[in-house]
């Protein structure tokens, strides 16, 4: 059996968080298994994040510099296309506001699986993960898929098993290998923010893969977690359109794929007690661009070599 290591690519996609970059580049500095590329997207920030990178002393740094702001979604497709294309074995998939324990990379490559994921805490070193347990796009009356969290249903860290099975991830401490991506294809760049990354933990479980969240390997967050967003502003269309792909394209029955219309219809009706004119209007713009997105699109495929 051979024991050559396989090589690992660190794909960060950042946005004007020059301050919380700066962080991560230091702890992945501090890593006692160093990336052999760390490939930082800059998503056309405006603050300082050129100058934050110029000084960065984290060893194998790359820079992409997108000439504009692709979102999450496509700051992802567009890094791990050049992890993918440098033939690394494994990328691991990380936001600028988070940093990995010293040992984190080296816990997780020593797990021979083809999808991992970090498990997640606050600054305070208190469980903040919410990857699903259960992501289901099967009963119609599961207004959200998501029906059970990892801290939902360990209190901490301590109460998890070693590795526990998840149904979603963030892009935020997601490992996978290459020869997935190149089976099941890149992050979706047509989302721009929101549920890029719940499409491809589908696609690879959908794949025959089982997504393990390893306890060990721990991820720390240094912004609190807003699961709120104002649904009458720019990025309630992106939340509602994305939500209502996510089950026109992956929807295991036909009464999911109509849950869309469903949830337009009462979010237009009840929009005098609630969002307003602008909820409506947004939720109607949604669902009309998220028909026009029931397929993957060929730039989230990988192409030949």
């Amino acid at each position: 059996m051979s024991t050559t290591r396989e090589t690992v690519a660190i794909v960060v996609v950042t946005y004007n968080r020059a301050d919380m970059l700066r962080g991560l580049l230091d702890g992945l500095t501090k890593l006692d298994q160093p990336a052999d590329a760390v490939i930082v997207v800059n998503n056309a920030s405006t603050d300082h994040t050129a100058q934050v990178l110029a000084e960065a002393i984290t060893p194998n740094l790359q820079i992409i510099d997108s000439p504009e702001n692709l979102g999450g979604a496509g700051g992802f497709h567009l890094g791990t296309k050049a992890a993918v294309e440098q033939g690394w074995d494994r990328l691991y998939l990380i936001d600028d506001d988070v940093v990995p324990a010293h040992d984190c990379l080296e816990v997780l490559l020593a797990q021979d699986e083809d999808c991992l994921f970090s498990v997640r805490e606050d600054r305070n070193g208190d469980l903040i993960e919410l990857a699903a347990l259960k992501f289901d796009l099967r009963n119609p009356l599961a207004i959200k898929p998501k029906t059970a969290s990892v801290m939902d249903t360990y209190p901490t860290r301590d109460a998890l098993p070693e590795r526990v099975p998840v149904e979603n991830v963030a892009f935020e401490g997601f490992m996978i290998r290459r020869t997935v991506l190149e089976e099941i294809g890149l992050p979706d760049p047509s989302y721009f923010i929101f549920y890029d990354d719940v499409d491809l933990a589908i696609r690879a479980r959908r794949s025959g893969r089982t997504i393990w969240a390893v306890r060990d390997a721990v991820l720390v967050r240094q912004l609190d977690f807003s699961q709120q967003h104002d649904l009458a502003g720019w990025k309630g269309f992106y939340m509602y359109r994305n939500f209502f792909v996510v089950h026109l394209r992956y929807g295991e029955n036909v009464l999911v794929r109509l849950k869309p219309w469903l949830i337009t219809a009462a979010v237009v009706l009840l929009s005098p007690l609630r969002g307003g004119k602008h909820e409506a209007v947004n939720v109607i713009k949604a669902l009309r661009a998220a028909r026009g997105m029931r397929s993957l699109p060929k730039s989230g495929t990988v192409p030949p070599a």
